[in-house]
């Protein structure tokens, strides 16, 4: 047969099969009259006489045109699932229990509680709950994914991913055909895994399935003055053309540069090493750059359609930031107002937000970091732009504490739980992701115009509302029930023969858990109950084959270390991680 490439077709689309037709089909398929009998009567791969086209069935939902241009429409986020812990500690009791002034953690990071995981989660169960609530809550099939890519810096196998754990959920399917890995660095795994999705979604290596992003981490710090900033939790993200949430392409204001501000040195440890000063000074000259290298961009594109205006943080109708804890997000929004500032060609001093800023004209960036002054007098002005810009994003942050790589997903999830669909469509949210070492982004989305009753960004929308619901469903435990706990996972952490402690019905209903650690290191996973009633649903266990699944052993008490050495915590009382 003779092809000619030329007058090839292809129309595909999530959970396809393709169907080889000859070309004397291509208008009648094209134009849908082709039945569904009539395609499901074809085999997979029959082949006509003539030029032949691609004709792949699509999920209800996805574009019909986005494969007949050269990349496909609206590539962005489709769908979200949040997972975090079950309990959480007080920060205002944390305060009493350290002995430190009231407000150091409540005021002067802005937070009030913190999650916090048992030694029954680590990273794995974490991203097994989160993917599987995904799946379930939008009614999805394991074989319309075509790329699951995990971001985490929560490393516990130097050489096993956890996506490879993930691919356990994909077994009854039959579907490993699934591009990716994970992806490391600090915080900013998981936008990398985000950007590597999309990018997929929009080269010549799609094959019109959706691709699903997980960011996961367990943020624990030694006792001192940087544990009030630990959390926990996992964030999925459903990619794909069309979405209620459209990456707007070419606008990525990207700063990677080397650092030691926040590293993980030491592999038997769960702690950082921290330098809470130079971390803050790196993120906010990182948000300086990426946002001078955004605004460049953006300019460079209205050229293009004739316009000369100035970007502004006008121009963002909301801006989400990742949130190490919650005063540094406030200071951001007034870093950029200061950039903002900066960068006018003739500011008014007299009136309007820039007021009274005439000492502040020639004042290097640099050299402001931690300039009072300077830091005093933008957050003022730049108050009511947090209040309706960012604050509401805040609400998993503050609740919940730093997540690491899902942080700044955290926030997105959290800034759309308590908006309607109304409130959102045809906006534009801009997004700074940061990870220590240092890597860093600011990009934005452009939501979708249309929020009828069943759109998807309606459907994104009420996914979320639940979020202060769940928050609010945890269970509050005391300073010395959470320092225990943080003792047993320090102490345990990274055994082999180990059986964890914590009771598996203090976990959310649904929850993956591990169950055990055997003497080679590998772990097994089950899956509490959706329904307290039923049976915990089978363990999965991955061990001498892919298909063999063990029981796990009677209970035994786990081996503990000899002598525990204190981890090494770095100077500085929070990191910007």
């Amino acid at each position: 047969m003779v092809r000619e490439p030329w007058l090839d077709r292809k129309v595909s689309a999530p959970c396809g099969r393709s169907v080889i037709l000859s070309s004397v089909n291509i208008k009648s398929a094209l134009a849908g009259q082709l039945s569904a009998e009539q395609l499901s009567n074809s085999r997979d791969t029959e082949t006509f006489p003539l030029t032949t086209v691609v004709f792949t069935r699509r999920m209800p939902g996805s574009a019909s045109n986005t494969c007949l241009g050269p990349w496909p429409k609206d590539v962005g986020i489709i769908a979200m699932e949040l997972y975090f812990p079950s309990q959480y500690v007080d920060q205002a009791e944390m305060e009493k229990f350290d002995g430190v002034a009231a407000g150091k953690y409540t005021v002067g990071l802005g937070q009030a509680r913190m999650g916090f995981c048992s030694d029954r989660e680590d990273i794995n169960s974490l991203c097994l709950t989160v993917v599987q609530r995904l799946m379930e809550r939008n009614s999805l099939s394991y074989d319309c994914i075509g790329r699951l890519e995990v971001g985490t810096e929560t490393i516990i196998d130097k050489s096993k991913s956890v996506k490879t754990v993930l691919m356990q959920l994909f077994e009854d399917s039959g579907n490993t055909d699934v591009e990716g890995i994970d992806t490391t660095n600090a915080c900013y795994g998981g936008t990398a895994a985000l950007f590597n999705a999309v990018n997929w979604v929009e080269s010549s290596s799609w094959d019109g399935r959706y691709a699903l992003v997980v960011a996961g981490d367990i943020a624990v710090y030694a006792t001192g003055s940087a544990r009030p900033t630990g959390g926990a939790g996992a964030v999925a993200m459903l990619i794909g053309p069309n979405a209620a949430l459209a990456f707007e392409r070419g606008l990525r204001g990207t700063h990677m540069q080397h650092a030691y501000d926040f590293y993980k040195p030491d592999m038997v440890s769960e702690y950082p090493v921290v330098d809470g000063k130079l971390s803050v000074e790196c993120y906010l000259s990182a948000l300086d750059r990426c946002y001078s290298v955004y605004r460049n961009k953006i300019h460079a594109q209205w050229q293009r359609e004739g316009s000369d205006k100035h970007f502004s943080l006008d121009d963002f109708d909301f801006l989400v930031f990742h949130s190490p804890y919650c005063k540094l997000v406030q200071k951001s929004v007034a870093r950029l107002m200061l950039n903002d500032f900066l960068k006018h060609p003739s500011p008014d001093t007299e009136a309007g937000p820039f007021a009274g800023f005439d000492a502040f004209r020639d004042v290097k960036p640099e050299e402001t970091y931690f300039d009072r002054d300077v830091e005093k007098a933008f957050m003022k002005a730049s108050a009511q732009l947090f209040e309706t810009k960012t604050k509401a994003s805040l609400l998993l942050s503050s609740q919940n504490g730093n997540m690491y790589t899902p942080s700044v997903y955290g926030c997105l999830a959290s800034l759309i739980a308590q908006h309607t669909a109304s409130q959102l469509a045809g906006q534009r949210v801009g997004l700074f992701s940061y990870g220590s070492g240092f890597a860093a982004t600011l990009y934005s989305l452009r939501v979708t115009q249309d929020h009828t009753p069943g759109s998807a960004l309606d459907k994104l929308v009420s996914s979320l509302t639940d979020l202060g619901v769940r928050l609010d469903s945890r269970r509050k435990m005391s300073p010395a029930a959470f320092s225990e706990i943080m003792k047993l996972r320090e102490e345990t952490h990274h055994l082999a023969s180990y059986v964890p402690r914590s009771l598996v019905e203090d976990l959310f209903p649904g929850t993956w858990y591990l169950t055990r650690v055997d003497d080679k290191h590998r772990r097994e996973y089950a899956r509490r109950a959706l329904d307290d009633e039923l049976p915990a649903e089978p363990e999965l266990v991955r061990t001498a084959s892919a298909s063999e699944h063990i029981p796990s052993p009677v209970k035994k008490m786990p081996r503990m270390p000899t002598a525990v050495a204190d981890p090494v915590a770095g100077p500085g009382a929070t990191s910007s991680n």
